[in-house]
């Protein structure tokens, strides 16, 4: 897969599609393992299923074949710092966004640092703080865990800044309800129903947000085959 490397850090990524159809960047579940391969285990996959639309996947940093160095200050800003370098790489001005699990916050961010660049969302139960940081910060020590002896230059506190930075927030983590609720941007949000993806956070974006809709029911069949019309209906009218 072709990659790009700015400041130290390797991304690698994926496209399918024509040059010439509307792109659409793919941030995918698995918290802080987001790598291009687990869409195919996701209950919709918009790699296979988004045919006509340029999708661009990524890896993020530490994630599958991407790297980084762990650095103080290391947080949402850096995620959202390489997937505004891959848009850049790639020479695209705009773009709209389908994030899945972790990938809502993501998409959060990127509508933050560069308003004028994301034409529209698609959230896929996005994770939120609902009586679950432990479960974060279990993940995160796991991943951590299995990246700290290639990581030489990273001690015990800043692993624990960098946990902290990423899931010591609160509502969407790296994203308020104010943020949320100032936010024009078409959002489509399909709505999560686990601890890690709370219903109630699916659910308060689409209260905040004055540009956005949520799905209910999508991830079992035949809603599924329904939600993946409308999600392509969604990106079709915000292209």
């Amino acid at each position: 897969m072709p990659s790009f490397t700015r400041d130290g850090v390797t991304i690698e990524y994926r496209i399918a599609g024509a040059p010439d159809e509307p792109p659409v960047l793919l941030i995918s579940p698995g918290g802080m393992n987001s790598t291009i391969e687990r869409w195919s285990n996701a209950p919709w996959d918009p790699i296979e299923g988004l045919t006509g639309f340029r999708r661009i996947a990524m890896d993020q940093r530490n994630a599958g074949r991407s790297t980084a160095p762990i650095r103080p200050g290391d947080g949402w800003a850096s995620y959202t710092a390489d997937q505004i370098a891959l848009l850049d790489h790639l020479e695209i001005d705009a773009v709209q966004v389908v994030g899945m699990c972790i990938g809502g916050p993501y998409a959060f961010g990127l509508i933050k640092a560069a308003p004028s660049r994301i034409k529209s969302a698609v959230l896929l139960q996005p994770i939120g703080l609902e009586d679950n940081r432990h479960l974060f910060f279990d993940l995160f020590d796991e991943w951590s865990r299995g990246l700290a002896p290639s990581h030489p230059e990273a001690d015990d506190d800043t692993w624990r800044a960098f946990r902290d930075a990423m899931f010591g927030g609160d509502f969407l983590f790296n994203t308020t309800r104010e943020e949320v609720a100032a936010c024009t941007t078409p959002l489509l949000v399909m709505m999560g129903n686990d601890p890690y993806h709370p219903p109630t956070t699916s659910r308060e974006i689409v209260k905040l947000a004055p540009n956005a809709q949520l799905v209910e029911r999508w991830r079992e069949e035949p809603d599924r085959q329904v939600a993946a019309t409308t999600i392509r209906d969604f990106l079709a009218s915000n292209a």
